[in-house]
């Protein structure tokens, strides 16, 4: 098993570098159409035209799955995606970006439970599944790295007005991946589950209670950077869109580096200690930059260089927690279990996006690594809960 999922690794990981992209451009359109006179009350809500279908499509993406199978299902996300990043740069209304985040959080939403029941179906101790999905995960944060550093420099160049025309880069990359799956045997999961709507029996007990409140947290905490820190950064801190960019594709790096060092260490540690530390980091590193806005009038430049490096313990959070509830749940409930997990992190990011929204409508940006704060000092809470939860019998 572990040869076969070596051999599906690289699509996999080109398949989480896609939707990385496809998502997390989120914040490059934020900070160009909010120079085209939309509101951030109206780019804000944007968010959620991308996340309440991921939300409702992994209701009934189990059952999608089951009947044409996880290797189509995937192929499929990924055709469309690709197709609708032909699409968007040539058209020009906004309503058209809301239908375009619409299905790309759908075609998300197959992709990530295909993904996980791959990953699942081929590994089964529960330090390996975490280094894998750690490795396979960190190529999100490639993404993000990729999308605002590429954008951020065709933005820059005298052909910036066509900085829509980089999304027919990601098709290619989208055309590439559907092209290895095609070529690549993969193990499918045997439950042909032909309900309409999931199982969700056992799901209201309390080790899965505190864990979805755990991703919804971790994955709002996470939004409020990934799509509103180049904002931040160009609003509050003065520095040009290309700057801006810049700075936030570091966030990227650290959180890349954050789940690549996870991914090789992961075994020396207990999973719920090496969770405490990371979130312990984040709450350090977010007390400091509170502390420097209150003695520097809130708008240091330092801050551009201390916000990255939150990555770096933020980012292992999230594969650290699912991978401890997958290993320690049934074959048969992944796929279920998948769904869920994607409607909580899709309704954490959705609800992250329209707060900070309030924040930037009504300049309060000297609030935000203190909202932020907040987030985190819950998603210690909640983990704390979780793990405790999740090493008693359920």
């Amino acid at each position: 098993m572990a040869t076969s999922i070596n051999k599906i690794t690289v699509p996999l990981k080109l398949t989480f570098l896609i939707f990385s992209m496809v998502l997390n451009c989120m914040g490059i359109i934020i900070l160009q159409l909010s120079e085209e006179n939309i509101s951030y009350g109206k780019l804000g809500l944007l968010e959620a035209f991308k996340d309440l279908p991921i939300a409702f499509i992994s209701i009934f993406a189990v059952s999608f799955i089951s009947r044409i199978g996880t290797k189509t299902s995937l192929i499929s996300a990924l055709l469309i995606v690709a197709v609708c990043s032909v699409i968007l740069p040539f058209v020009q209304v906004f309503w058209f970006y809301k239908l375009w985040f619409a299905i790309i959080g759908a075609c998300f939403a197959l992709g990530k439970i295909c993904v996980f029941n791959i990953i699942k179906n081929n590994i089964f101790d529960e330090k390996t599944l975490t280094k894998t999905m750690s490795s396979v995960e960190a190529s999100f944060m490639v993404g993000i790295f990729v999308v605002n550093t590429g954008f951020g420099w065709l933005i820059s160049s005298q052909y910036g007005e066509f900085w829509k025309f980089g999304f027919l880069g990601i098709s290619l990359i989208s055309f590439f991946t559907v092209y290895l799956f095609l070529k690549t045997e993969i193990t499918e999961t045997e439950n042909k589950n032909i309900s309409l709507l999931p199982d969700l029996t056992g799901f209201g007990k309390p080790a899965f209670t505190a864990f979805f409140g755990l991703l919804f947290f971790i994955v709002f905490t996470e939004q409020s950077f990934n799509s509103w820190l180049p904002s931040f950064y160009k609003n509050h801190l003065g520095v040009d869109s290309f700057f801006a960019l810049q700075a936030t594709s570091f966030l990227a790096v650290f959180s890349y580096l954050g789940r690549i060092f996870t991914a090789q260490i992961i075994r020396r540690f207990d999973l719920s200690k090496y969770f405490y530390i990371c979130v312990s980091m984040v709450l350090l590193i977010l007390f400091l930059i509170i502390a420097i806005q209150f003695f520097s009038n809130g708008k240091s430049a330092i801050l551009i260089y201390i916000f990255p490096v939150i990555g770096f313990f933020l980012a292992p959070l999230y594969p650290v927690a699912n991978s401890k509830m997958i290993s320690s749940t049934d074959k048969e409930k992944v796929n279920v279990l998948t769904s869920v997990i994607v409607i909580f992190s899709s309704l954490g990011s959705s609800a992250s996006s329209a707060l900070i929204s309030v924040l930037f409508q009504n300049q309060m940006l000297n609030y935000y690594a203190v909202f932020i704060f907040l987030a985190v000092m819950t998603v210690f809470i909640f983990g704390f809960s979780f793990f405790k939860a999740i090493n008693q019998k359920y």
